[in-house]
């Protein structure tokens, strides 16, 4: 049988590329079953689990369907958590760089007046937390007019946060003629009847949960007591010596504690939870995903909106009480047909969350016995020697896809009446470049950002230097990051 490949989607030349440079090649089983009924705009309720590939699902349909000349936002996409928002931004932003598809991310602990500027700009796709999204319609900062296509990413994670009746407020407040695609781990009773309520004759999509016992992810147990687990830990590390390693914790005091000892013993490592800054949790998992440590020590907070392709091994130093973050946080491993590994440390007295996770994923997880000191001892060199390494990321999609863009920064915008079109019509005066190298125009009142696509930034850059736009002479300079 023939293998489906993107190419059967009839996608633009734009998307297609994108994808290639993104290195999505085949696609998952989830992108195969809702690509096609997303471009025949059929409404979705989806259950897949994570790491199945979902957001490229929706992200790929949606960015191809944007129409790029609309002003106002086309796509509103909601998460339960900020991360997830920030993720999903981003790889839409990826997968529409060459469309020049514009998308933001909207959540709380961020100034209101920076987000209500942006949202001033041209803007495809909006992704938002429920609170922050209905602050923004409240207030009239995001209008809602143009409004196609409404996408619910971790439906049940909405629920168990609690932002369900927000959700249900948001989709009161949306044009009736959209398209509405739902996308959960699980179906509870309240997420179903949500779709029910909203949603005309949505066609539903099941995808076996066959990542939790896939064979990419190889999962075991170790039995110990609760004051051994920290020898356990750095034991298991040490025999296992991962290129990259998740730490799974219960509370954000273990999280704490456990950082704290492994960067006493010299670990590569970084802590995240939600009692951290935002900015902070937001420079972690960026500091993760470009390979600046090796270790990374989190709560629940981290198991979802964190999209690393890399991840061989996560550790849960504590059994999760809820059934489904097992799922959520053995997903962080094994992703994109890599290879992966899931170690979990149980008590005598978690028996009872063992079960349960057992009955869930459908299968025992096998025990195996603590590493001896003699295999300790053996791999401890090789340990070392990894330990002082900076970890190499092989598989950074957005670096890849930034690679061959610079983003210019000039000193005018809206206050000297400069518009997109008069940087177009300007900077394709340039010999050897044309519309196809221009990317995402972003105009403030007295800045504006360019992408220059293609390689071509430093070839731009030297001739905007003595180049007036619209009779005016603007500095310009590489953006700082």
């Amino acid at each position: 049988m023939r293998e489906i490949s993107f190419n059967d989607y009839n996608l633009s030349d734009e998307i297609t590329r994108a994808l290639a440079v993104l290195k999505y090649e085949t696609p998952t089983e989830v992108q195969h079953e809702v690509i096609p009924r997303a471009m025949k705009k059929q409404d979705l309720v989806v259950k897949s689990q994570t790491g199945s590939g979902k957001t490229a699902s929706f992200g790929i349909p949606i960015c191809e369907m944007m129409e790029w000349e609309e002003k106002k936002p086309q796509t509103l996409i909601l998460t339960p958590t900020r991360e997830l928002a920030v993720q999903v931004r981003e790889d839409i932003t990826n997968i529409g760089r060459f469309k020049r598809i514009k998308a933001m991310a909207v959540y709380g602990k961020e100034p209101f007046t920076k987000q209500k500027e942006e949202l001033k700009q041209k803007t495809h796709v909006v992704v938002g937390t429920p609170g922050r999204v209905m602050d923004h319609i409240e207030r009239e900062t995001l209008n809602l007019d143009k409004i196609k296509y409404l996408v619910i990413d971790e439906a049940d994670e909405m629920l168990n946060m609690g932002f369900i009746k927000k959700v249900e407020a948001i989709i009161k407040q949306l044009p009736s003629n959209r398209i509405t695609m739902v996308f959960s781990a699980t179906l509870p009773k309240d997420v179903e009847s949500l779709c029910h309520r909203y949603m005309e004759s949505p066609t539903n999509i099941e995808i076996a949960e066959t990542g939790i016992t896939t064979n990419t992810t190889e999962h075991r147990l170790i039995e110990v007591k609760e004051q051994e687990k920290i020898t356990l830990l750095k034991d298991v590390t040490v025999v296992e010596n991962p290129d990259s390693c998740m730490i799974f914790c219960r509370t954000k005091e273990h999280v704490d504690t456990i950082f704290a000892e492994l960067e006493e013993a010299n670990y590569s490592c970084e802590r995240l939870h939600g009692g951290l800054e935002q900015e902070d949790r937001f420079a972690v998992m960026d500091g993760f995903k470009t390979g600046n440590f090796r270790y990374l020590v989190a709560t629940d907070v981290a198991a979802r909106g964190i999209d690393i392709d890399n991840v061989t091994l996560v550790i849960n130093y504590d059994v999760p009480m809820e059934k489904e973050s097992y799922v959520h946080r053995t997903g962080r491993t094994g992703r994109a047909g890599n290879k992966g590994k899931a170690i979990t440390f149980a008590t005598p007295n978690e028996g009872k969350y063992r079960r349960a996770i057992e009955r869930y994923i459908g299968f025992e997880i096998p025990t195996k016995e603590a590493p001896s000191k003699q295999e300790v001892a053996s791999g401890q060199y090789a340990f070392d020697e990894k330990i002082s390494g900076r970890r190499v990321v092989k598989n950074n999609k957005t670096a890849r896809i930034n690679q061959d863009i610079t983003k210019l920064h000039f000193s005018g915008g809206k206050k000297k009446k400069i518009r997109a079109l008069d940087f177009v019509g300007t900077i394709t005066n340039i010999p050897g470049v044309t519309a196809d190298d221009i990317g995402i125009i972003t105009i403030q009142d007295n800045f504006s950002y360019v992408d220059i696509l293609n390689g071509k930034g430093s070839l731009v850059l030297q001739a905007m230097e003595k180049t007036p736009i619209k009779g005016k002479k603007l500095k310009v300079s590489t953006a700082i990051k």
